[in-house]
């Protein structure tokens, strides 16, 4: 290690004996950004990577400006792709100008590569660490011209996860594993269902108990308060329990006798990334999955908001020669992280430490600061790394509950959830409802498609509305609507697209047997359409790309020429600016269908780091077989039926497939996204595998589950 540290600027400081420290701005949760940002800092600053160390940077939205240090929406690589190269450029350069300075030389003359600055005039070099301390002094530069492509040495390697030797020697790392002198512990006492709300506690038999410090009831938000976008809180009036350990905690929570009663109608009043006030309606009353599906059919049959029309779809569909209409269903999904819900606060007069896993700080600093009346410069929010994230923890609302609890204790506190709070009062996918139409002429071609698509509380359709295969069909109409529930949803990994995916991809691949047509061949008809005469005036897609990928996977798959045996279902989808297509082999054993391989092509623009972009894959591959087989979460008079894994269902390990392959388009177009791509279309290419498997078609989710029972 150094002796001394030179900062060049926010981003990276640099030892004397040449030894790099670059910050990873944003918070990781597994999907490697604390290695891939780095990558990106180390190859405009020309440094050989084994002298790179890598350190967690503090939230600090007046430094880390290229980045929002927000990990989700699959836009962290995206969003830091300039940002993160122009302050390793800039750093390079304060080095060439220190290098000049000293040696009275031109800058230009001077060469940066590797670590090394060298004048080929004069045959004088030195270490990045020579110049450091005189580099350091300098103005930083603002842009500087970037490295093309051709030139990455870094960028595109495989490189290993900086993390990866302390997480399978299982060091600390995680907030559950911090530890402060004085800590002491709490848990939150929940309504037990949802349109519930805390009428009177007794706590009398808690207090009592051994090891308990405080029991009290707890308003995480005011009912005035104007919440952030992000300010998504299940409960706000709990019962928290404080102690000196979990097991005191959980045992006093035990005893509390809380009555319930039913929550009347509110309003939730949310302000927009805009500042605009957009007021919630929150129904009353219990809900329950059955009466669900009843209103989602009902929902179904009556005209929806239009969100895009192309041609004359409504006449077209009346003189078709073949109309084919199916309906899609999914339920709600918990997330599961499986790292519960935790977070530390110390809350004092001085300062106000917070440290835990959350995908944005930003996201609620305001918030947090609001709650506590105090300036938001009183507060440090450590983002640790996750165990888990997909969305969950975008809404941070456990870290304005321990800091609650730690403001009234006067004391260190960490508050823990455990599973069975996380996933009976969680945050969760919302359930969904589709009806496609497709009609074909008498010569089998597709001339009108036709999507309703709805949701509780949310429609899942949106945007996607100008995606594929709008554009590629004369006749085309989008309609969607939504009904309001007291269920709390928010972001689950590929919002919306994890739902449309499987549905709009199963649907197009029983259109194309009804055409006669074979599956992929079908979807390059239309996107051949797409490209040389497109339908509508805005189409939120590339056409080529989007063919690109699934040529990729009809090469590499061997479709069309391996053995009859394998039972094939192919899909192909386009969300956060990345396009993905999957061949899926499935085989039936004893009855339970066993993904065998699946084969993944993803255009993605340049990969930063190829084994890490492969692992999100596999990763999401994986998640989304598991939860297209069993996922599923149903309430009964606003109670989640399913409180732990021993009943929510999730994919084990003999169920993965036995072999993943992912392939990369490769192309000089900036990097998209990652994370959550690969998620959606896995859900599809099991559904039409498994038809082909046993000649039934699925439509509801889970495959293996049962829907509601309507009566």
């Amino acid at each position: 290690m150094p002796d001394e540290w030179y900062e060049m600027n926010g981003y990276l400081k640099i030892g004397n004996n040449g030894v790099v420290t670059i910050f990873a701005p944003n918070p990781e949760f597994g999907q490697n950004v604390k290695t891939s940002m780095p990558m990106l800092v180390a190859e405009e600053l020309d440094v050989e990577w084994k002298n790179v160390l890598v350190e967690q940077a503090p939230y600090n939205p007046n430094i880390y400006t290229h980045t929002r240090q927000f990990t989700g929406g699959s836009m962290g690589i995206l969003m830091a792709w300039e940002g993160l190269r122009q302050a390793g450029a800039a750093a390079r350069l304060m080095l060439r100008q220190a290098a000049a300075s000293e040696w009275k030389v031109p800058v230009e003359e001077v060469r940066a590569e590797k670590g090394m600055l060298t004048h080929q005039g004069t045959g004088r070099a030195a270490g990045y660490g020579d110049m450091a301390a005189a580099a350091s002094k300098l103005e930083v530069p603002a842009e500087i011209p970037l490295k093309s492509p051709e030139e990455f040495s870094i960028i595109g390697t495989s490189t290993r996860n900086v993390e990866g030797e302390k997480i399978v020697t299982g060091a600390p790392l995680f907030a559950m594993d911090l530890q402060r002198e004085g800590m002491l512990y709490a848990m939150l006492l929940h309504p037990p269902a949802f349109g519930m709300r805390l009428k009177s506690v007794d706590d009398s038999a808690a207090r009592a108990m051994p090891g308990i410090r405080e029991v009290f009831t707890l308003k995480v938000l005011d009912d005035d308060y104007e919440r952030q976008p992000f300010d998504v809180v299940t409960f706000t009036e709990v019962v928290a329990v404080v102690g000196h350990s979990t097991w005191e905690v959980m045992n006093a929570r035990k005893t509390i006798q809380a009555v319930w009663e039913e929550a009347p109608e509110r309003t939730e009043h949310f302000l927009g990334w805009g500042g605009e006030k957009n007021p919630v309606t929150v129904p009353g009353g219990l809900e329950s999955s059955d009466l669900h599906l009843r209103r989602m059919e009902e929902m179904a049959a009556r005209p929806g908001k239009m969100l895009r029309k192309d041609g004359n779809p409504e006449s077209v569909f009346k003189s078709a020669a073949k109309v084919i209409e199916r309906t899609f269903t999914a339920p709600f999904l918990a997330h599961n992280c499986m790292e519960p819900m935790n977070f530390f606060a110390d809350v004092t007069g001085e300062k106000i430490e917070l440290a835990g896993p959350l995908q944005g700080p930003g996201l609620i600093e305001h918030t947090v600061a609001t709650r506590l009346g105090v300036p938001v410069d009183k507060i440090e929010i450590k983002a640790l790394r996750m165990g888990g994230g997909f969305g969950r923890r975008a809404y941070s609302h456990y870290l304005v509950e321990a800091a609650l609890i730690s403001q009234k204790v006067q004391a260190p506190v960490k508050l823990l959830y455990s599973r069975e709070d996380d996933m009976t009062a969680g945050i969760y996918r919302p359930a969904y409802h589709a009806v496609y139409r497709a009609a074909l002429d008498a010569s089998n071609k597709l001339i009108a498609y036709h999507v309703k698509a709805g949701g509780i509380p949310e429609s899942p359709l949106g945007h996607a509305a100008s995606r594929f295969p709008a554009g590629a069909v004369d006749h085309y109409l989008a309609e969607e609507w939504a009904i309001p529930s007291n269920i709390t949803i928010g972001a689950f990994r590929a919002p919306g697209s994890n739902f449309l995916a499987a549905a709009e991809q199963s649907f197009l691949d029983e259109v194309a047997e009804a055409a006669g047509k074979d599956p992929i061949e079908f979807r390059l008809e239309l996107l051949d359409r797409a490209v040389k005469n497109p339908v509508g005036a805005h189409n939120d897609y590339e056409p080529e790309r989007y063919a690109g990928v699934l040529k990729l996977v009809k090469e590499k798959s061997g479709w069309g020429t391996t053995a009859s045996k394998k039972h094939r279902g192919v899909s192909a989808y386009f969300c956060h600016q990345t396009y993905v297509a999957q061949v899926l082999d499935v085989e039936v054993v004893q009855g339970t269908p066993r993904v065998q391989e699946v084969c993944c092509a993803i255009d993605c623009g340049i990969v930063v780091n190829p084994d890490a972009a492969a692992n999100m894959a596999e990763g999401a591959i994986v998640d989304g077989i598991g939860n297209a087989l069993y996922g599923a979460m149903t309430f009964q008079q606003g109670k989640a039926d399913k409180t732990n894994f021993d009943k929510y269902r999730m994919i084990r390990m003999p169920e993965a497939p036995k072999k993943i392959d992912v392939h990369f388009v490769k192309n000089t177009i900036a990097p998209t996204g990652m994370g959550e791509p690969p998620f959606p279309p896995v859900f599809a290419a099991l559904a039409n595998a498994l038809y082909q498997a046993n000649g039934k078609r699925v439509y509801h989710q889970p495959f293996l589950g049962d829907r509601p029972n309507l009566g």
